[in-house]
Parts: C-alpha cells; structure tokens; sequence
C-alpha cells in the first residue's frame, strides 16, 4: 500500500468532502485520517489516504481534474518516513492560552516551543469580541510534543514569562 498525504484549499462550499471522498474511493483509496477546517470563507484541511501500490498514479492523475474546485497537492508518505531514524520516545502536553489579541502572539510562543525542542501537532486559534472590555481576545490551544529527556520546567519558565509581558493566561498540561 501507498500512504498519500492530500493537502486541499479552495473556496468554501457545500459538497467539497464528498467530492474529494469519491474520487479516494472511486480510485481504490482509505481515507484514514483528516483535518479539515473552514476559515475566512476557505476550506482546507490534510488528508491522509492509502491506495494500492498500482493504482497511486491513478488516482493522483484523478485529483487534478479538481483544480478550480479544490487545490490539490499530493506526496507520498512511504518514501520519507523510511529514511527518517527513530523518533526518542516522547510525551504530549497540552498549552491554552488567552488574552487581549495582538500581533506577535503565535511567533512569541512557537518560538519558545522551537528553541526548546518542543514539535508542535495540534493548533488551534481564534478571536472573539471581549465580553465587557471590548476589543478582540486572542485564544490558543496546542497538543506539542515534547522528548521524554527534555524538562518541561525551562519551558515552563519561559512561557510564564512571555505570558506576563504579553499580559495573557497560559496553562500547561501534560497529557496521559
């Protein structure tokens, strides 16, 4: 089996996923694993497929016809995954953090996460008018990983720091 990983934009409308689902089908594909989104009036979102080895020419060639519907970019999973060594055995944590929206917020705690060693495999972002104070308020929630060697304390330490200059809420939770 060939493992496809599908990465799909285009504009928001009705019928996109079955569209994109028939063509998996229609072609032999599993649709394993997605994460699909609408923001702003556009869809996107990551697929992952599997599709006999035979047939994964094919149904890239069938997804193209999709241009003007759903930009499709396609590439293979297998062939970089063999290559890659072990990963060190790892835990998840999970980050939340609110406070008054600003530009800089994302780049200021990625940053912390990059430079601790810290991948992230979940974000999720979003603003919302503030109840009473009115303005935006600016809110995050993160699945990172982090290595079974790193401590989250020097992490820890340094967002609650960025936290209390960008004046906003952060928690930190490791995950079971």
């Amino acid at each position: 089996m060939t493992t496809l990983v599908l990465t799909v934009v285009g504009e928001d409308r009705v019928g996109l996923v079955k569209t994109l689902a028939d063509v998996v089908s229609s072609h032999g594909g599993n649709w394993e694993r997605s994460h699909l989104a609408e923001l702003a009036g556009t869809f996107a979102g990551v697929v992952v497929v599997t599709v006999p080895d035979r047939r994964a020419d094919e149904l890239t060639a069938a997804l193209t016809p999709l241009d003007g519907l759903l930009d499709i970019s396609v590439r293979s999973a297998g062939s970089d995954s063999a290559q890659q060594p072990a990963s060190a055995p790892s835990r998840q944590v999970r980050l939340e953090l609110l406070g008054n929206d600003r530009p800089g917020i994302v780049a200021a705690v990625s940053g912390i996460l990059a430079e601790h060693g810290l991948g992230v495999a979940d974000l999720q972002t979003s603003t919302r008018e503030a109840p009473m104070a009115g303005g935006l308020l600016f809110e995050a929630t993160a699945v990172v990983t982090v290595a079974n060697d790193v401590s989250l304390d020097g992490v820890r330490e340094a967002l609650e720091e960025l936290a209390t200059e960008i004046l906003v809420d952060l928690s930190v939770v490791e995950l079971d």
